[in-house]
């Protein structure tokens, strides 16, 4: 996650602190709006641990929101 938090920094132009409170909020809001069952994988996704294949289609889209490839 420190890399997208990063990317949104710069990209944004605002602090690190500043951008993990903006990437905090939307990932809370992307869980709610999911249904439970792959809400619980979205902190996986983003820190990398959740392999994506496990998905299907669903995780190359989340991957793809998250930055993975």
């Amino acid at each position: 996650m420190d890399e997208l938090i990063k990317q949104v920094s710069t990209k944004a132009g605002i602090t690190e602190a500043q951008a993990r409170i903006a990437v905090d909020t939307v990932v809370e809001y992307a869980k709610a709006k999911l249904p439970p069952a792959l809400a619980s994988q979205v902190d996986g996704v983003i820190s990398g641990k959740t392999d994506l294949n496990g998905l299907g289609g669903l995780g190359g889209m989340l991957g793809g929101l998250f930055g993975q490839k």
